[in-house]
């Protein structure tokens, strides 16, 4: 997927991401959408999948295929590949070898648009980055954008960019990373979850837009781009155990996954609304009363900016640990990984709206909505851009 702008005279920034969950792609969109809203018409992103998209080899195709499959099926075996290869020596190697491969898309992309910038999303793209910007005759940055919330693998540290934009102090803390070349933003989130929580009236008036009943306790399920994280088993718990919660359970890409809850929607008496990929993900966050889901750093950035209140029921080995108890330290959600917690919790929150209201502060406090804008003024001052809308 490429993003051109036919108007001359843009800056060409080169952004680089794989498609191995949702999270790298929209935290691309997001830096590219605040872009243009604090320069408008002064930067043309280019979007490149080196990994898995037109031009890249058929081996690295095949691997990052994997990825949703195992972190669907295998969690432990996503962990135990994740924990074999964080270590400098480990990356160092397989940067010789099989992530070389992305090279060539990466210089093709490069002589195609010859940016103004490179800019990593992804910790496989860094090392490709890093070796196309030393073969510039020019003066090209490298930036590397990091989108794993506190944990951060090995990966990410490899191909010394210029400059590192990282969700938070802790990612920096826990990589070591030099702090002269980090800049902590956020996690960069598209336009849509950048309004902040809405007030009870403005809630009602939403749900009423999407078909749902604005009195009703209502408890939105999210997997993150690959609908994993055990979702049909807990949308059924809380449909047979209560009978004053709706559900709306956002399945992503997984297909079987949709048609499993759907097959139970239509037993459910209205109760469970199925959904796919959807767009408009921002508004279901918003206005739910409780998001459910996998400690995904992208489902607690969303989440947090929309301020919503959290219940994290797994976490993927590695890149996702440490998650749950950011968010339960800060008061902004719980860790309720057994079915029995999940339920007693969601029954506490059912009664006691003071207990909701004050995660829901929480929530937005955590939030950080401006960290798009953040790595957008970073781009801009290192390609020599002044004058932005907002500075």
């Amino acid at each position: 997927m490429v993003l051109i702008d036919p108007r001359p005279g843009r800056v060409p920034l080169l952004f680089l991401l794989a498609d191995t969950g949702g999270g790298h792609r929209s935290a691309a969109r997001a830096v590219s959408e605040a872009l243009e809203e604090a320069y408008p018409g002064r930067f043309r992103p280019v979007l490149c999948d080196p990994l898995a998209g037109p031009g890249s080899p058929q081996l690295l195709r095949w691997v990052t295929g994997l990825y949703g499959p195992v972190t669907r099926l295998a969690p432990w075996a996503w962990g135990a590949v994740y924990h074999a290869s964080d270590a400098r020596w480990v990356m160092r190697l397989l940067q010789r070898t099989l992530l070389a491969l992305a090279d060539g898309p990466v210089a093709d992309a490069v002589a195609a648009h010859e940016p103004a910038a490179i800019v990593s999303f992804h910790p496989l793209t860094g090392g490709a980055a890093a070796r196309a910007g030393r073969r510039q005759s020019r003066d090209v940055p490298v930036v590397t954008v990091v989108t794993d919330l506190v944990t951060s693998h090995a990966a990410w540290r490899l191909g010394r960019p210029d400059r590192m934009a990282v969700p938070s102090a802790a990612v920096r803390h826990h990589g070591r990373l030099d702090a002269n070349h980090c800049v902590v933003t956020g996690l960069p989130v598209t336009a849509g979850f950048r309004g902040g929580p809405l007030t009870p009236g403005e809630r009602a008036a939403l749900r009423r837009s999407l078909g749902m009943n604005e009195r009703r306790f209502l408890a939105v399920l999210t997997g993150g781009g690959e609908g994993s994280g055990g979702m049909a088993r807990r949308a059924a718990a809380i449909i047979s155990a209560s009978d004053d919660i709706d559900v709306v359970a956002i399945c992503g890409r997984n297909f079987p996954l949709q048609r499993r809850l759907a097959r139970r929607a239509a037993r459910a008496g209205g109760r469970l609304k199925v959904l796919g990929f959807v767009e408009d993900i921002s508004d279901w966050l918003r206005c739910a009363d409780v998001v459910i889901g996998k400690a995904g750093p992208g489902t607690v950035a969303e989440a947090t900016c929309c301020g919503a209140p959290l219940l994290l029921t797994s976490h993927l080995p590695g890149q996702e640990k440490g998650n749950a108890r950011l968010v339960a330290e800060a008061g902004a959600g719980r860790a309720a990984p057994r079915r029995r917690k999940l339920l007693r919790d969601l029954g506490e929150l059912r009664r006691n709206p003071a207990a909701l209201e004050a995660m829901r502060a929480a929530s937005a406090r955590l939030g950080r909505p401006g960290a798009a804008a953040a790595v957008a003024a970073l781009l801009a001052g290192l390609t020599g851009t002044k004058g932005g809308r907002h500075g």
